[in-house]
C-alpha cells in the first residue's frame, strides 16, 4: 500500500516539473534550415514564421539558407542536430520526391525526421519572358514541340516543386523539355527573363511581383481553380491540360526523437502564426493558403507522398540528371 502511495505521490510531484520544463522552451535561439536560396517559397515562409516566433517567444530565430543538392544538404544537417526542437528545417513536397528520385540519400526520409506541422500550400504559375512572344500555354506547348532541341525549363533545384511540376508538365503535354536546375528561384526567374531558359513553374509567392511589373508573362496556374493573387490567369486544366492539378505543400521538420511535448508546442505556435490576420493576409497575397496541422498529420502527408512519387517515377522513368 505504501508503494502505491509513494508512486502516486511521486507521480504528482513530476507534474509541475514536466510543466516547468515545457514552459522553458525555447531555452535559446532557434535555427530554421532552408534547403533553397533566399527568395524561394521555402525561404519566404521560413522568414515569416521566424519573425513571428521571435516576437512571441523573445528568442532569436535564425533562418539558415543551405541551398544545393536538392535540399539534401539542409536535410542531412537536421539529422545531425540535437533533437530538442531548437533546430528545425522547412521542406516542400520535394522532400518526399527525393526519397525515390535521388539514389543513396544520406538519411532515411521516413525514419530520420519528426514532422512538426505543415504551414502552407503554394501553387505554381507557369511563366515565360515577354520576348518569347507566347500568350497561352497551348502556344508554348506547340512551340516546344516545334523546337525540341532548343527548349529548357528552369527550377530552384533538383527535387524542388518547380522541377516536379515541370516533369509533370512534360508528361501531360507530351513534350520533352530539358530541366536546368539553379540554386534558387530568383536565379531561375532571372535566367527565364534573360532568355537562357524558356519557362519556369515558379511559386506564385516568388513570381507575382515580376508578373505584375510585366517582366514575366503568366500563362497558367498549376491548380484546378484560379488563384486569388492572380485571378486573371487560367488554371492549366482550363488552359489545355484537362485534369492537371499540382500544389506544393510546405512544412516544418525536426530531428527524429524530438520529444512529443516539444513537437506539439512548435505545432501550436505555427498554427497560431498562420492564424494571425496579418500573416493570413500576407500569405494569401502571395498565393499561399495557410495549412496548419499536427505532427502526426504531417508525418502521414510525407508517407503518402513518398509512395505517390515512387509510383510516378517508376511509371514515367524520370531519372536524376
Amino acid at each position: 500500500m505504501r508503494n502505491w502511495t509513494c508512486l502516486a505521490a511521486c507521480g504528482l510531484m513530476l507534474i509541475p516539473v514536466a510543466a516547468t520544463a515545457q514552459e522553458k522552451f525555447p531555452a535559446r535561439p532557434l535555427r530554421i534550415l532552408v534547403g533553397f536560396g533566399p527568395g524561394s517559397g521555402t525561404d519566404i515562409l521560413a522568414r515569416e514564421v521566424a519573425l513571428k516566433m521571435t516576437d512571441h517567444w523573445g528568442q532569436g530565430v535564425v533562418v539558415d539558407n543551405r541551398p544545393g543538392a536538392a535540399a539534401v544538404i539542409a536535410s542531412e544537417m537536421l539529422t545531425r542536430a540535437t533533437p530538442d526542437g531548437h533546430t528545425l528545417a522547412i521542406v516542400s513536397l520535394g522532400h518526399a520526391f527525393n526519397a525515390s528520385y535521388l539514389p543513396k540519400l544520406p538519411y532515411d526520409t521516413l525514419k530520420d525526421f519528426a514532422g512538426i506541422s505543415t504551414v502552407a500550400d503554394i501553387p505554381n504559375v507557369l511563366v515565360v519572358a515577354p520576348a518569347l512572344k507566347v500568350k497561352t500555354m497551348r502556344e508554348l506547348i506547340d512551340l516546344a514541340k516545334s523546337r525540341p532541341a532548343q527548349f529548357n525549363f528552369s527550377s530552384a533545384g533538383i527535387g524542388s516543386a518547380a522541377h516536379i511540376n515541370g516533369e509533370l508538365f512534360n508528361q501531360a503535354a507530351g513534350v520533352k523539355v530539358l530541366h536546368v536546375p539553379y540554386k534558387s528561384m530568383p536565379e531561375a526567374l532571372t535566367n527565364t527573363i534573360g532568355g537562357n531558359v524558356q519557362f519556369v513553374f515558379a511559386s506564385v509567392s516568388a513570381a507575382v511581383a515580376l508578373i505584375k511589373s510585366d517582366k514575366l508573362v503568366a500563362l497558367a496556374v498549376s491548380t484546378k481553380t484560379r488563384v486569388p493573387a492572380l485571378p486573371e490567369v487560367p488554371p492549366m486544366a482550363e488552359a489545355g491540360l484537362p485534369g492537371f492539378d499540382f500544389t506544393a505543400w510546405y512544412g516544418f521538420l525536426a530531428p527524429a526523437q524530438t520529444p512529443a511535448p516539444v513537437k506539439n508546442m512548435l505545432a501550436t505556435e505555427i498554427a497560431r502564426i498562420v492564424a494571425l490576420p496579418d500573416t493570413k493576409e500576407r500569405l494569401l497575397a502571395l498565393g499561399a493558403s495557410p495549412r496548419p496541422g499536427t505532427p502526426a498529420e504531417f508525418d502521414a502527408v510525407i508517407r503518402q507522398d513518398v509512395a505517390r512519387f515512387a509510383a510516378l517515377i517508376k511509371a514515367t522513368g524520370i531519372k536524376a540528371e
